[in-house]
């Protein structure tokens, strides 16, 4: 009989929870967190609603958290994730704020969605550092916490081990990122599939895009069917001339539109998709390097081990050993994989 490997142990998170936290963000939180994918190759987390005592935390809506554990729990969580605020200048208890702090000096990841900014900026955990929150709460969280370096525009970002993300949509993007980062390119979109959301947006992207007008919503049509094309095609030698030529645009024209309707820029997005199908064909086959680097549309190895470093601050063959889980490579010849296997099944055209 064959023995089974023993599975690795169980990613422990902490929803922090007390009055004031937004219902929307503890669902993202626990969908993300507190939903068994096992049966699909996720990973197995274990998600604790932790509070200062087991009083149920109200919401609004009528809503209640009921905690399973107390603070003394952070002392052993990988990951602390802290709700936004339906009020952003609601003032943490005081314990909480200690234990965040004491989190940190562990050396805890820590992570706050939309105004969740402000509580780790009332535990002085953001002061000298970068962050950001929901864009019509920048100005706000200038005001009451002007020590903390406020980023204008960005879905969410890092500064010593402290993740903030903007409002709403962008902490989902952050909790799959959160994923990514630990458990791999694979098992983050495995649970964007469950979401139906995208798997992949960077930091860096805008916010918010500006109400199109009817002539940029034709041109979102054009530039959707350039991504689509680009997707089918990363494994060739595609510039932005190349696909603003596809778009039938000026270079500069089509930048401008792109930009506008996706928030990043066509470089930035080109590369991102070509660094996604690296991890994706690392995780899942185990093609030589140079094979990797040319299907994901790098040109070399070398190349490719640059932009992992950059981006991601790890080599391919260190990504390789700790996300690996081989699968049967694309049919030789057929160049990156589909739209469909590099995204997960959810694609970021509509992005």
């Amino acid at each position: 009989m064959a023995v089974q490997a023993p599975q690795p142990p169980a990613h422990r998170v902490a929803l922090v929870a007390f009055p004031g936290i937004r219902a929307f963000d503890v669902s993202v939180i626990t969908e993300v967190w507190g939903t068994d994918r096992t049966d699909r190759g996720a990973p197995s987390f274990d998600l604790r609603r932790v509070a200062v005592d087991s009083t149920p935390v109200p919401m609004r809506g009528g809503l209640a958290l009921h905690p399973d554990r107390t603070l003394t729990w952070l002392s052993r969580a990988d990951l602390i994730v802290i709700p936004g605020l339906d009020d952003h200048l609601t003032p943490a208890p005081t314990p909480v704020l200690d234990a965040l702090r004491r989190a940190h000096a562990r050396g805890t990841t820590l992570a706050a969605l939309c105004g969740g900014a402000f509580t780790l900026a009332q535990a002085g955990l953001l002061d000298g550092r970068r962050a950001i929150t929901h864009w019509n709460l920048i100005d706000l969280l200038r005001t009451h916490h002007p020590r903390v370096n406020v980023v204008p525009d960005a879905l969410f970002i890092e500064d010593d081990n402290i993740w903030t993300a903007a409002g709403t949509a962008a902490g989902i993007d952050l909790c799959l990122h959160l994923v990514r980062r630990t458990h791999g390119a694979e098992a983050a979109a495995t649970i964007a599939r469950s979401m139906v959301t995208a798997p992949f947006r960077t930091g860096t992207q805008a916010q918010f895009i500006e109400h199109p007008t009817p002539r940029a919503d034709r041109d979102a049509d054009t530039l959707a069917a350039v991504r689509e094309h680009a997707l089918r095609h990363l494994h060739e030698p595609l510039t932005v001339a190349d696909l603003a030529a596809y778009a039938g645009m000026s270079p500069r024209s089509f930048a401008r539109h792109f930009t506008a309707a996706t928030g990043t820029t066509p470089l930035r997005w080109l590369l991102d998709q070509r660094i996604a199908t690296a991890q994706k064909l690392l995780e899942r086959t185990d093609l030589p390097m140079p094979e990797i680097a040319r299907r994901a549309g790098f040109g070399s190895e070398v190349t490719m081990r640059q932009h992992f470093a950059s981006r991601l601050a790890t080599s391919p063959r260190a990504y390789r050993a700790a996300f690996s889980t081989p699968a049967p490579a694309p049919a030789p010849g057929t160049g990156a994989p589909d739209s469909t296997s590099v995204t997960g099944g959810s694609s970021p055209i509509a992005r």
